[in-house]
This record gives C-alpha cells, structure tokens and sequence, in this order.
C-alpha cells in the first residue's frame, strides 16, 4: 500500500481492522464512492475518517451531522476539491428489518436549501 495512502500511517492507527475497540468503524458510504469511518482517539473523543473512494483520506474533527450538513450544502467534506451540490429532494431508502421485505424509497422534504459556494 502507497503509504500516502495508508491510514494507519496517515491517523498513527497501530493495525488497520474493522468494527474493533481500537480500528475503523464504517459507519456511511455515499453515492459517489465515499466512505465515512469512525475512529477512536481516546475514551471520549472520535474522530472521522473519510476515504474518497480512490485511496485518498481526509479526516474532520467534528460530528457525524455536523459533517452530513457541511456535506449536503456543498463544502468539501471528502478532501479537497470534492464539493458536490444537490438542491434535492433527497432520495432515501428504508432498509428491510425482517426476512421478506423489500427496500421502500421514498423522498425527503424538499431541502429549500442553497449552495455554500453562491
């Protein structure tokens, strides 16, 4: 691995794993190929962890909604240059919860939101 790509080099992880104590924990992926992890620094304190879908990583200090928001008005929230704008409605799917049922899209609100770039 590239290691400017390496997130264990690029966060001081000690291993790269999955869903453990001391990993990275997937937590979203988005339309566009982004992966959004959580990682733990210390007992209280997590950080996020964005991989572009390409290799590349960036990292934010801040909450998942924060990020989401940041992300669905059009910031670079995935590295730089990666703002995308979307004026919605948002698309969403409920995931089945038993055996049997089907994923049921359905829209959000429209999102009377504009731009951060105007």
């Amino acid at each position: 691995m590239d290691p400017d790509a390496d997130p264990r080099l690029l966060f001081g992880l000690t291993e790269l794993s999955f869903g453990t104590p001391n990993g990275l924990w997937p937590i979203a992926s988005t339309d566009r190929g982004e992966t959004l992890f959580l990682v733990a620094v210390d007992e209280t304190h997590l950080r996020l962890l964005v991989e572009d879908g390409e290799g590349g990583w960036a990292q934010y200090d801040m909450s998942f909604a924060e990020w989401l928001y940041r992300y669905l008005i059009g910031e670079d929230m995935a590295g730089p240059d990666t703002a995308a704008f979307y004026p919605g409605p948002v698309q969403l799917r409920r995931l089945p919860m038993a055996a049997g049922e089907r994923p049921e899209p359905w829209s959000g609100p429209d999102r009377g939101m504009t731009c951060a770039r105007s």
